[in-house]
């Protein structure tokens, strides 16, 4: 059995080097991942210009002490070039609008009293105040946005400033879901004796989406060897990444890992020492002139697969993308009450995250941590990472966990 860092670092490696590049329309980038640096052409903001409603002037007109009192001569507006500023006056400029020739300083409106066409100061501006220079966000031939990084709304508005209508972004995986057993049924179809609602292939459809997949689920594949072994091999032919759920273990019924092997997988490994989700199996296919397809045999219990999907499926995803972080960091906190753990096996406890008076992150693991408890894991916003070798976990105890919302984004 591999130790679960060692079993994350052979998937990652499976999804390298990233797929092809493609051109995206800026209004379709959230989400995606950059395949080129965004190097800037131009300054941000690109004149000088105000911050605030108010009004420009020249700091050296203000002779003497308060107040000042200067006459008002035009305005500046967005979207227009003001004339210069005349020596000894003030102009009405508005937020975003460019800062007139000669002014240095822009005192806002909330500051200034009005005597007809004369602006009333009561206290000395400073040099550069309310005023953004050109260049001050970002200069001409700065990278803006890294490769690799995963475009979230503000780097899309980023873009967008930066005058792009379109990104090089990674293509996205393709991604086929099979549920495997004669017992499943589509959720709302009439309850045979004996059928369960499958709910697997729903919620890993979701996560692979939110990691920037296309992903779809098949048709359920019965306990049937033949039929296992056809199903594979159409899907083998047509998606990057293939995730198979149940039928990984060692039963009677387990016919996934032969099947697999059957139509010529080649298996990377298939046993994590980890809790919940021991039985993982994972390999490539090879296929000519093209790029090999993955594939995750997950294990069927809800819990189990959506945890091993989180923790090996969707890093895979992110780095076959090109994504720079494709696992999230491990963050600390305290646990408020005691966790019971048998050594042997690395456990990813379901927990909710807190905090206790002094404002410290705690979490509290959930009662129930069986590996078919879909309950859990929808109340669950955190794994608490309880490690291989402890003894149970004391409340009180410094713990890593981490954040649901990182691991499927």
């Amino acid at each position: 059995m591999l130790r679960f860092e060692e079993a994350l670092s052979r998937i990652l490696a499976l999804g390298t080097p990233a797929l092809p590049i493609e051109k995206v329309s800026i209004e379709d980038l959230d989400g995606r991942v950059l395949g080129e640096d965004v190097v800037s052409t131009i300054d941000l903001p690109g004149f000088d210009c105000s911050s605030m409603d108010g009004y420009a002037l020249t700091t050296r007109d203000l002779a003497g002490e308060p107040p000042f009192r200067l006459p008002v001569r035009g305005e500046s507006r967005t979207g227009v070039v003001p004339a210069a500023l005349a020596s000894g006056t003030t102009m009405r400029i508005f937020t975003g609008a460019a800062l007139p020739a000669g002014a240095d300083a822009v005192v806002m409106q909330e500051r200034v009293t009005r005597d007809g066409d004369v602006a009333v100061l009561t206290a000395r501006p400073r040099v550069g105040q309310n005023v953004r220079r050109r260049g001050e966000d970002l200069s001409t031939g700065a990278t803006a946005i890294a490769k690799g990084t995963r475009l979230r709304p503000a780097h899309v508005a980023l873009a967008a400033a930066l005058d792009r209508a379109e990104l090089e972004v990674t293509s996205r995986p393709e991604v086929a879901i099979l549920a495997t057993g004669d017992e499943l049924r589509r959720p709302g179809t009439d309850p045979v004796p004996g059928t369960i609602p499958e709910s697997n292939t729903v919620v890993l459809r979701a996560m692979a989406r939110r990691a920037g997949a296309r992903a779809r689920a098949l048709p359920y594949v019965r306990d049937e060897r033949a039929a296992t072994e056809r199903a594979f091999a159409a899907a083998l032919d047509e998606a990057d990444v293939v995730v198979t759920v149940g039928g990984v273990s060692v039963g009677d019924h387990d016919l996934v890992r032969p099947a697999l092997e059957a139509v010529g997988v080649s298996l990377e490994f298939w046993r994590v020492a980890m809790k919940p989700g021991k039985p993982l199996a994972v390999g490539r296919f090879p296929r000519a002139g093209r790029r090999d397809a993955i594939v995750l045999g997950l294990p069927g219990n809800p819990a189990s697969a959506m945890v091993t999907f989180a923790l090996f499926g969707v890093p895979l995803l992110r780095a076959m993308q090109g994504d720079t972080r494709p696992f999230p960091l491990a963050r600390r906190a305290r646990m408020t009450r005691a966790h019971a753990h048998d050594p042997g096996r690395l456990e990813l406890a379901r927990a909710i995250v807190g905090s206790g008076e002094d404002g410290e992150l705690t979490v509290t693991t959930l009662g129930n941590q069986a590996s078919g408890a879909v309950t859990t894991m929808a109340q669950a916003d955190a794994l608490v990472l309880v490690p291989a070798d402890a003894n149970g976990l004391p409340a009180g105890a410094e713990v890593d966990f981490l954040l649901m919302s990182d691991l499927c984004g």
